[in-house]
């Protein structure tokens, strides 16, 4: 198992770990809701035998169920486990070869643990939360209508999100966050040449749903 992927494994087993320890533990919240995904790609551009100057790639956004988990660990401090239903990802050319049209369609798998310190008392209607945490992201799926043989390698980077919490009663409620998430991956694409470029996706991520308290 890759390093980071067992920090993951390791951050989510405490934090349910610490879900059992009442001493500790206060509430335990899951929540369920929709997260679009918008990334703001800068890439080192494509570069093969044959390949002109200029030639780009351009990452379109996406949208897909979320899944969180998040324990109590003190007062106003929770450890959050977060994955979504992996989104298609769909990659255009730009640049000389922008007449390809769209490139690469891939899905990622991208589990992240948060800190998360939130503001306020615990019945507040209204409760703002800061997180930082670990992103790890795994690309799946990946396909391209040209035939080439495309591989992604993983990436493990730093995530931060600032969001909402809104209570509708003691146990059910709503929320809203926006998060910023390191990302980066090189791509190799073998074919009639092979095709190279680093891809930094700076995504940002907007979700929004509903959550229970118990």
């Amino acid at each position: 198992m890759h390093h980071p992927i067992r920090l993951l494994v390791l951050a989510a087993v405490a934090a349910c770990a610490l879900a059992h320890a009442p001493a500790q533990a206060q509430s335990q919240t899951v929540k369920l809701g929709y997260i679009y995904y918008d990334p703001h790609s800068k890439t080192n551009g494509i570069t093969g035998i044959g390949i002109p100057p200029g030639a780009d790639a351009d990452v379109k956004g996406a949208g897909t169920l979320l899944f969180t988990y998040e324990v109590e660990v003190k007062p106003n401090v929770g450890v959050e486990f977060v994955l979504g239903l992996p989104p298609k990802i769909k990659a255009v050319a730009t640049g000389p070869l922008a007449f390809l049209g769209e490139v690469l369609e891939a899905r990622n798998v991208a589990p992240t643990v948060l800190v998360n310190y939130h503001f306020g008392s615990a019945g507040d209607t209204w409760r703002p939360y800061l997180g930082f945490g670990l992103n790890y992201t795994h690309f799946t799926n990946i396909s391209t209508p040209y035939g080439w043989d495309v591989k992604l390698t993983d990436s493990a980077g730093m995530a931060v999100q600032a969001g909402m919490d809104y209570a509708i009663s003691k146990q059910w409620g709503l929320y809203a966050s926006v998060a910023r998430v390191d990302v980066r991956t090189k791509l190799v694409a073998t074919g009639a040449t092979v095709l190279q470029s680093t891809i930094d996706f700076r995504p940002w991520t907007y979700s929004f749903g509903a959550s229970y308290k118990f």
